[in-house]
């Protein structure tokens, strides 16, 4: 199976990046797993990234900074992994703005809003196969 620099199969890649909804558990300070929550999913170029749409408030993106690791489910598979965050100065922002953009603008701007710009920026996590080498 051929991967991406990150360690994504390109079939991970689409499932994930083209999947409507993620569903997301984050460890816990025990080292379980939390409930796992639904949130929109972004592929930019070979990159997958989830933002809070709650801002730093949310209580996953709190124990994602934590803990660094967590299990996605998307498309019909699941996979461990860890969470990078992304500076706010980061020049990946405008193709992820974009991606969110493409992907769910259908639903509103005030909902959209809660994941694109500046404020979002700040709360963006690149996600990444755990097992990668």
């Amino acid at each position: 199976m051929s991967t991406t620099d990150q360690g994504w199969s390109p079939q991970d890649l689409d499932r994930i990046g083209g999947a409507e909804e993620l569903e997301l558990a984050t460890r816990r300070d025990d080292g379980s797993l939390s409930t796992f929550t639904i949130m929109w999913v972004v592929r930019a170029g070979d990159d997958l990234y989830v933002r809070s749409a709650r801002g730093p408030a949310g209580a996953w993106w709190r124990r994602a900074l934590r803990h660094g690791e967590g299990v996605v489910r998307a498309g019909g598979g699941e996979r461990e992994v860890t969470f990078e965050h992304l500076a706010a100065g980061n020049a990946a922002h405008p193709a992820i703005d974009a991606a969110y953009h493409a992907k769910y603008d259908r639903y509103g701007p005030r909902i959209v809003g809660s994941v694109v710009g500046p404020s979002a920026a700040q709360v963006t996590l690149r996600l990444l196969p755990a097992d990668r080498g």
